[in-house]
């Protein structure tokens, strides 16, 4: 696993301070220049971008901005690929936290993405893991979902990428919970936070902990939803979608 989700040089390792504080802004703005001239470094801006309009409801017409800039520099069928990769998850943040239906769009550059991309780039991985949480959460498909998840979770461990296996981790535990089997739901949450942990992802550790609170014990579950308050009061009410599960506890 790499050492920093980002990559290992040092203006990776800046950017990976800052985002998992949540300081999508200036950890994007850490790539303009590079942004303007290499084509996978304005993939890598929006993406920051984009995660910020998921995380906090906010920032659309930057995110928007940037994911033009990223199409617009394409120059090979992975880097299209990867823009529409982004392009779909812009949309699907609008749909589920922004207010607005982008369901179709969502759908329709997640499977641009599909057909550019090869079967074997490391890219299609967080394809697929995006491609899951369309059939989850805007289809009610958790069958195609779980199989969506399961592809990314074993392409993310091939390629070292510990923080989508985290994500796929606490996903694939949702699906679990659902179906009823707490023991395979623990594990994946508990799973999601350590990496989590490991990673400093600090900005994600309290839905983390609020997912592993509500199949844990009742003394343990204070606990972890006590942590995730301090965390969520710590980072200015982010992300912002938890609040409703935070106050319901």
């Amino acid at each position: 696993m790499r050492e920093h989700p980002e990559g290992d040089d040092p203006l990776s390792a800046a950017i990976w301070r800052l985002r998992s504080r949540g300081c999508w802004e200036d950890a994007a703005a850490l790539l303009d220049v590079h942004a303007a001239r290499e084509p996978r470094q304005a993939v890598r801006r929006a993406a920051l971008l984009v995660e910020r309009c998921l995380f906090t409801a906010a920032g659309w017409a930057e995110a928007e901005e940037a994911v033009r800039a990223a199409e617009a520099a394409a120059t090979s069928d992975v880097d299209r690929g990867a823009a529409a990769c982004e392009r779909g998850q812009l949309a699907y943040a609008a749909t589920v936290v922004g207010g607005r239906d982008r369901s179709d769009e969502a759908r329709a550059a997640l499977g641009r993405a599909a057909a550019l991309l090869p079967p074997d780039a490391p890219e299609r991985a967080l394809l697929d893991f995006r491609r899951g949480l369309l059939a989850e959460f805007l289809a009610d498909s958790p069958q195609s979902a779980e199989a969506a998840y399961r592809r990314a979770h074993a392409a993310a461990t091939t390629h070292g990428d510990s923080l989508l296996c985290s994500f796929t981790w606490r996903h694939l535990a949702g699906l679990a919970l659902r179906e009823g089997e707490l023991t395979e739901a623990r594990q994946g949450f508990a799973e999601s936070l350590r990496i989590r942990e490991e990673l400093g992802f600090l900005v994600g550790m309290a839905p983390a902990l609020v997912s592993l609170a509500d199949v844990a014990p009742q003394a343990e579950g204070d606990r972890l939803r006590a942590e995730a308050h301090r965390l969520f009061r710590l980072l200015g009410g982010v992300p912002t979608w938890l609040a409703g599960r935070l106050a319901a506890a």
